[in-house]
């Protein structure tokens, strides 16, 4: 299709899927016009429905978004999420067309040919369906000015087909998906022979202009040191006063935007806040859908249920997306609602994916500086918040920035290295409180910038410290302290590193409880620096 369109050559068309072609196993933005890599399945859908919200609500231009997907694909539960989505906000501007051959890669879909039932489906779901034969052209054009004509409601079209019609080796066969085909000369003769077929593909309408959001005069919020504030609250704080610094910001959430606080931003900014409600597949699609359109997408839900969309994570770093991610109610902290929703996975999971960006601000000032930094970033960012208060030790005007540290106890004379984020950082200081009355210093390291992590600030504190304590409110699996392991593993002289980290599955309980079960609390940090410091000293004497 792309060669009958002249988006590339004969020439190129004949390196596909050879190593240096552009033309991979699956499309990805390195084929121009692709906004969106494909491949895994139940992603269409969904992004569409994020371009055609984008369409609708704030480019506010007349564009139609098609999306082609197979059968097979329909039992992605991604799939229905957009189905639901698309139909409650009633996204006449958004045709599907389905290819209901029955085969799937390695039997028949659960539904075959039936039409008229995959076509009920999408009735209940609030869209506007039509079935018809795949083979029949002018049952495809009336099918098609049907979709351009409906108004009120998405349109679906279930074109039943054959699958490989036309070449007797495959057609209709199960089995034969995605392999070479064993008589080709045979086939190309059966479809008519060798032809350079071309088409004039249609232009959108150049001359309307995306619509554009005001922008006012306020100013990042700041906090007076000494304050007790939960960073989740300062997220959506700064949310809503960026919104006002720049009309591209938009805000989405998973119905939990009074917990977030991305509720400030729907506040301030109702036109450009979109409630995506209990399916976070479907709101980190739309963001991709939103962010293709040029539009700068922030999504917030609780951190542990990120982890539901992760496969979409994954697939807009290989659409090279620019996400903006905010999971909030990390680690055990969060207190009596239990491991459900303590996110201890999300630092590790969001450190592995490709160029990401991941931070974790111990209080309300780090957190306005990185929300507008994040607007700016490229890739995947993600935001961790907290749900209780932290206290505010970062002064307003203090450089704060993505890969920056910030000392928060230092001396010419430290013993050990206390290195934490978020809420850590406040039992961090309480052990360097209790260290010091043993006349240990402890220098105190917040690492809000995870991803990159501050390098420099790593080494100084290996070359001036005889151990480093890593502290965190996360499964011990690459997170923090990892992190911290990798910025040093070259470092000609490292110290003992001990990780602090929580290794038991956690139950309900009050915040200091569950900080202090898990061996992430100050008295923890002040035993595992006397460990390691008592540690060093025997090896100085077996020396």
């Amino acid at each position: 299709m792309l060669k009958a369109a002249g988006a590339i050559t004969d020439e190129e068309l004949l390196g596909f899927r050879t190593f240096g072609s552009r033309l991979e196993g699956h499309p990805t933005p390195r084929i121009p016009p692709t906004d969106v890599a494909t491949g895994s399945l139940g992603q269409g859908l969904p992004v569409g429905v994020g371009l055609a919200l984008a369409g609708k609500r704030l480019d506010r231009l007349p564009y139609r978004v098609w999306v082609l997907c197979g059968d097979s694909e329909l039992a992605e539960g991604s799939i229905w999420e957009a189905f639901q989505h698309a139909g409650w906000a009633g996204l006449d501007n958004l045709t599907l067309i389905v290819d209901v051959n029955r085969l799937g890669q390695t039997r028949e879909t659960m539904l075959g040919w039936d039409v008229e039932t995959h076509a009920a489906r999408a009735r209940a779901f609030g869209w506007h369906a039509v079935t018809l034969d795949g083979h029949r052209l002018d049952a495809i054009e009336d099918a098609l000015t049907t979709a351009t004509g409906t108004t009120g409601a998405p349109t679906a079209l279930f074109a039943r087909t054959l699958k490989g019609r036309g070449v007797a080796d495959v057609e209709d066969q199960p089995d034969k998906h995605g392999k070479p085909l064993r008589h080709p000369e045979q086939a190309i003769a059966e479809l008519g022979g060798e032809r350079s077929l071309t088409v004039s593909v249609r232009t959108p309408d150049r001359e309307s202009e995306p619509h554009r959001f005001p922008t006012t005069g306020v100013i990042l919020p700041t906090w007076e040191v000494g304050a007790q504030v939960a960073t989740r609250l300062a997220y959506g704080q700064a949310l809503a006063a960026l919104g006002g610094m720049r009309g591209n910001v938009v805000a989405l959430d998973g119905e939990v935007s009074n917990s977030t606080y991305s509720e400030l931003f729907a506040k301030a900014h109702p036109e450009r806040y979109f409630e995506m409600f209990i399916a976070e597949q479907q709101m980190i699609a739309a963001a991709v859908g939103m962010q293709a359109r040029g539009w700068t997408p922030y999504a917030s839900t609780f951190g542990a249920f990120l982890s539901r969309a992760y496969d979409f994570v994954r697939m807009a770093a290989v659409s090279r997306a620019n996400l903006r991610l905010c999971g909030s109610h990390a680690g055990v902290s969060i207190g009596e609602d239990g491991p459900s929703q303590m996110a201890l996975e999300d630092i590790a999971m969001f450190r592995a994916v490709h160029g990401s960006t991941v931070l974790h601000p111990s209080d309300a000032n780090q957190t306005a500086r990185l929300v507008a930094a994040m607007a700016t970033q490229p890739g995947i960012s993600y935001l961790r918040t907290l749900r209780g208060k932290t206290t505010v030790r970062t002064p307003a005007y203090e450089d704060v920035h993505i890969g920056g540290s910030r000392l928060v106890h230092a001396s010419e004379h430290d013993d050990i290295t206390i290195v934490a984020c978020g809420s850590t950082v406040d039992e961090a200081v309480k052990a360097a409180d209790l260290l010091r009355g043993e006349r240990i210093n402890a220098r105190v390291l917040d690492c809000y910038s995870i991803k990159p992590i501050d390098h420099p600030a790593l080494h100084t504190a290996a070359l001036m410290t005889r151990g480093i304590v890593t502290v965190e409110d996360h499964w011990p699996e690459g997170g923090l302290g990892d992190a911290v392991l990798a910025a040093l593993a070259t470092h000609p002289r490292r110290p003992p590193v001990h990780k602090l980290a929580v290794t038991d599955m956690p139950v309900s309980g009050t915040p200091a409880e569950l900080v202090h079960a898990a061996g992430i609390d100050g008295d923890a940090i002040a035993r595992a620096a006397h460990y390691l410091l008592d540690t060093a000293d025997t090896a100085t004497a077996r020396t």
